[in-house]
C-alpha cells in the first residue's frame, strides 16, 4: 500500500470510499447524493491539493482523507456552489448539510483546516488511517497551516478511539458529535 497525492482518477473510487467506508451503502439515492454531497465533492473538486489516497498495489484508492486548509476559504464556496444542490431534496437535507460545518467554524482560529478520513472495510486496521493523517499533517505544516480538526459521530467508539490515539485533543461534545483537533 501506498500513500499519495489524490489524483483526478481517483475521483469514482474516493466517492466509493465515502459510501461504503462502514459496509455496503444501502441508502437510496438520495442519502447517497447527500453524503457525497456534504462530506466528499466539495474537497476532491475545489481542494484536491489537500487530499490524499491509500492505494492498493493496482494503484487502486481504499481510503483516503480529503481536507480543506482554510474554513474560511471552503464554507463561502460550499454555501454558494454545494448546498445549493440539495435543493431539489427536502428542507431536511440542506439542513443537515449546513449544520456539518458548525462546529468547524467554532474551532476555525485555531484549527481552520478540517478533514474527512475513509478506508473500505477490507483495508482497516492495517495502518493506513494513521499512514493517512501522518501524510496530510505533513502536507499542512509544510503551509503553515496551525491546527486540523474534524466531527466524528459520537456514537461512532471506533473512530474516536482512533483520533484518541493519535493525539487528537478532544474539543467540544454536542448531541450526535464530537469535535476533535489537532495541533500542527
Amino acid at each position: 500500500m501506498v500513500i499519495r497525492p489524490y489524483e483526478p482518477k481517483d475521483f469514482n473510487n474516493v466517492r466509493f470510499i465515502c459510501l461504503n467506508s462502514e459496509g455496503p451503502c444501502d441508502m437510496d439515492e438520495r442519502g447517497q447524493f447527500f453524503i457525497l454531497t456534504t462530506y466528499c465533492d466539495y474537497y476532491i473538486e475545489q481542494e484536491p491539493e489537500h487530499c490524499f489516497v491509500a492505494a492498493n498495489d493496482e494503484d487502486r484508492a481504499v481510503g483516503y482523507i480529503i481536507c480543506t486548509a482554510d474554513y474560511d476559504v471552503f464554507r463561502p464556496r460550499f454555501e454558494a456552489e454545494y448546498l445549493p444542490r440539495l435543493d431539489p431534496y427536502p428542507k431536511r437535507y440542506r439542513a443537515s448539510a449546513a449544520r456539518s460545518t458548525v462546529l468547524q467554524e467554532a474551532f476555525k482560529r485555531e484549527y481552520p483546516a478540517h478533514l474527512h478520513i475513509d478506508v473500505l472495510p477490507e483495508y482497516q486496521r492495517m495502518g493506513l488511517g494513521h499512514r493517512l493523517v501522518d501524510a496530510l499533517c505533513a502536507h499542512l505544516k509544510a503551509l503553515g497551516v496551525p491546527g486540523v480538526m474534524l466531527t466524528v459521530g459520537s456514537s461512532n467508539k471506533v473512530g474516536r478511539s482512533f483520533y484518541n490515539k493519535y493525539g487528537f485533543t478532544l474539543l467540544k461534545k454536542e448531541i450526535g458529535d464530537v469535535a476533535y483537533g489537532l495541533r500542527l
